[in-house]
């Protein structure tokens, strides 16, 4: 086996948010060297990267500069310069996920239709070119109500995601080319985790199921394992390991999907990176999220996903009706709660719904742990 020497891993990183942060204290423990390029000077990254660019990581040649003196390059946002990554990998450096996949991904229209042609259950969908076309459709009675406009690129964190009940909701409809959908009748809205090697393996975190802001649209409560049946995990990861394999992707995917009343399970969307829904894995698995996509980029063993315990994570927000610098009310409080993990990302400037940070609350009892971490929802506000 060859020895490698300390300060030998090297990584670049398009992306300094909390996902990033997050990743660097993982790779700070095999002294991997973090690179990352990020528009915002004062992002979660730019004190903690072992070198720090700022500059647009949607321009061409930003992304390409970036890139040229680095190996091994990975993201923790979709939204990069795909044509500058394709370019560095024609020039020998290695992408995690690589630009073909990010191409598909990047637009929920490909994405949906990716998974039609590869038998990957989903929603039935229509894609359309302009909102012009959604009010003929609802015209002429081809899209019925109640349904889900979802934004074919740009869409993040809730944003480019509308619902339709009714004629009341209309105002809501947003511009461009987008994906129609039914709305699904769900029972549970669940995600995996999934990791793939250079050589095909792959291995999942067990599913979680989560809980949204009514207005956000962001995930409110995780609960780390879902409570469903046996039978019901075992299907959600399969589906997270043949969508995983259908890209030919290396590094981990994050597959969100509905259970429907009817025990059916269907793909929502995916996310090529470190997710939201993954961040409890660093205190309640045996390896988290980001170690596991480490293992994937420098060809480690993947790592143990079984759970240490039962964890839930809550979202730190920004609370409606602040914006400016942050304060973090009931901190010390919840700090001294057994079993709760907190993890702010260094966000100076709060506004309202802006994910500030997020709370893991691990135990024995999964009951115990969602009662302190609804106790923890009402003590810990970000305010200005």
């Amino acid at each position: 086996m060859k020895a490698i020497a300390s300060g030998d891993l090297t990584l670049g990183i398009l992306g300094g948010g909390q996902l990033g942060k997050m990743l660097i204290e993982a790779a700070s423990n095999w002294n991997i060297q973090c690179h990352v390029l990020d528009p915002d000077a004062e992002c979660s990254c730019a004190h903690m990267a072992h070198t720090f660019v700022q500059g647009s990581f949607k321009d061409y040649d930003t992304v390409y500069n970036f890139g040229k003196n680095l190996q091994k390059i990975t993201i923790e946002i979709e939204h990069v310069n795909v044509e500058a990554l394709i370019q560095l990998e024609k020039e020998g450096k290695t992408i995690y996920p690589k630009p073909a996949v990010l191409q598909i991904i990047q637009d929920k229209g490909k994405q949906k239709s990716f998974y039609a042609t590869n038998d990957l259950p989903t929603a039935p969908f229509t894609l359309l070119s302009n909102l012009q076309e959604v009010l003929a459709g609802i015209q002429n009675g081809t899209i019925t109500y109640p349904f889900v406009q979802k934004s074919c690129t740009a869409g993040y964190d809730g944003k480019g995601v509308a619902v339709i009940r009714n004629a009341n909701d209309l105002p809501k409809l947003l511009e461009g080319a987008c994906v129609i959908e039914q709305l699904i009748d769900f029972e549970k809205e669940l995600a995996v985790i999934v990791a793939r090697d250079v050589d095909g393996k792959t291995t999942c975190f067990p599913a979680v199921e989560m809980e949204f802001h009514p207005v956000a649209n962001l995930v409110e409560f995780l609960l780390a394992p879902a409570i469903i049946s046996e039978q019901a995990s075992a299907k959600a990861q399969k589906i997270a390991e043949d969508c995983i394999t259908a890209f030919g992707l290396t590094g981990i995917l994050a597959v969100e999907m509905f259970l429907t009343k009817s025990g059916e399970i269907l793909i929502n969307e995916v996310a090529p990176r470190p997710h939201n829904s993954g961040h409890h894995t660093i205190e309640a698995n045996y390896v988290s999220q980001y170690e596991q996509l480490l293992r994937t980029i420098f060809e480690i063993p993947m790592g143990d996903t079984t759970p240490r315990d039962h964890g839930v994570m809550v979202n730190i927000l920004g609370e409606d009706g602040y914006t400016g610098e942050a304060l973090y009310e009931g901190l010390k409080e919840c700090l001294a709660i057994p079993g709760v993990f907190v993890h702010l990302y260094g966000k100076k400037i709060t506004k309202p719904f802006r994910k500030m940070g997020h709370v893991t609350i691990v135990g024995k009892d999964a009951s115990a742990i969602k009662a302190t971490a609804k106790l923890v929802k009402e003590q810990l506000k970000v305010i200005a």
